[in-house]
């Protein structure tokens, strides 16, 4: 049975490790949805206190459900909706303390108190959604918002 890493060192140290793993999982593959199944486990065993971790695509006009680990997922998502389509909408992270206070927020999962959504925008174009719950109100700070960037960042090449 496989468990939850504990990471020691402080929370960028952790981030910066788990960089150089999602490096070390993508550098040689080029099937785009191997990456983000990679990189949605990646974050959920590093990623502590979350109960969803994946990726929306960008797909006729909407967001479809990709790569996860979590519960059972909304599977289309237009944009403008909820706080994955207001990241779309937007084209800026939404980094929410309190979904309950979002107007508009889509409840996949009662559980989840705070999310964070980061556009995954390639070539000038809208991609996708990086997708973060909790059931922690408040979980996501600007190291998260910051290294979670960096993050998308590093798999856009990638996909």
């Amino acid at each position: 049975m496989f468990q939850q890493m504990q990471y020691s060192g402080t929370k960028q140290e952790g981030y910066d490790l788990l960089l150089k793993q999602l490096k070390a999982l993508i550098e040689d593959e080029s099937d785009g949805i191997a990456n983000l199944s990679n990189a949605s486990a990646l974050l959920n065993q590093f990623l502590e206190d979350v109960n969803w971790v994946g990726f929306y695509l960008w797909k006729e006009d909407q967001l479809v459900l990709g790569p996860f680990q979590g519960l059972p997922a909304c599977v289309r998502i237009p944009s403008g909706k909820g706080v994955c389509g207001t990241a779309v909408a937007e084209q800026a992270v939404q980094r929410v303390a309190d979904v309950h206070a979002f107007p508009g927020h889509i409840a996949c999962d009662a559980a989840t108190q705070s999310e964070i959504v980061l556009p995954i925008i390639k070539d000038g174009k809208i991609h996708g959604v990086l997708d973060i719950d909790s059931p922690s109100k408040d979980r996501f700070d600007e190291t998260d918002e910051i290294n979670l960037k960096a993050f998308v960042d590093t798999l856009i090449p990638h996909l």
